[in-house]
């Protein structure tokens, strides 16, 4: 009877302690499964940092691509007058008319180096006049004379800047700065004749001039 009643003691502690140890407790299974969410989220924000850098690398990739597009564009340019060699010349798109005077070999001797804005931009198709020392024509340069000038040749008084007035015979810069601040102070000219209301500018010079100008 002492022995049985010690087996029964055992098995009632083996007992205790097995529903002590394994009740209450998560299992291995458990704690594993919650460590591979863990390293499931990990790889998840991998991911999405590696994505994010790989459109970041796609958007520099298109703009670089734009620019080289850009960069490799190449327009046409009528260049002529008084330069080496006239004719169309290519440049690329966003050139200046310096670039398109460089293109057709630079200027000739007898051009009249001022009076074409060599900063002002040029445009596919346009025609690009550099006058000689001396020459009041200066057809259309579509935007990119120093200014003053229309198609017909004549030099308009009332915009013309002082390189275009100097092209005019008889007329220096001293003398193409009095017609620019008469015209600033009193509106401009009315006609033709009003440019003998500046000062220098008498009868005799202006017979030499009077076919060459006009007011718009």
């Amino acid at each position: 009877m002492m022995k049985k009643g010690k087996i029964l003691t055992f098995l009632w502690i083996a007992a205790a302690c097995f529903l002590f140890c394994g009740c209450g407790k998560k299992s291995g299974t458990i704690l594993i499964g919650e460590a591979e969410d863990r390293s499931g989220e990990t790889v998840s924000q991998e991911q999405q940092a590696s994505g994010t850098e790989a459109a970041s690398e796609e958007s520099m990739d298109a703009a670089k691509s734009a620019e080289e597009e850009k960069e490799d564009t190449v327009i046409r340019v009528y260049v002529c007058g008084a330069v080496v060699n006239p004719g169309v010349v290519e440049i690329s798109a966003g050139s200046r008319a310096e670039d398109a005077l460089l293109a057709a070999g630079g200027f000739a001797e007898e051009a009249a180096r001022e009076a074409v804005n060599l900063a002002d931009w040029v445009s596919d198709g346009q025609k690009l006049y550099f006058p000689a020392e001396g020459e009041v024509f200066a057809a259309d340069a579509g935007g990119a004379s120093s200014g003053g000038e229309a198609a017909s040749g004549l030099v308009n008084i009332n915009t013309a800047d002082a390189a275009t007035l100097c092209t005019l015979p008889g007329v220096g810069e001293s003398r193409a700065a009095d017609i620019i601040a008469y015209r600033e102070a009193n509106g401009g000219f009315d006609s033709c004749e009003d440019i003998m209301k500046v000062s220098g500018i008498k009868n005799a010079l202006y017979e030499k001039i009077r076919d060459k100008i006009t007011v718009k």
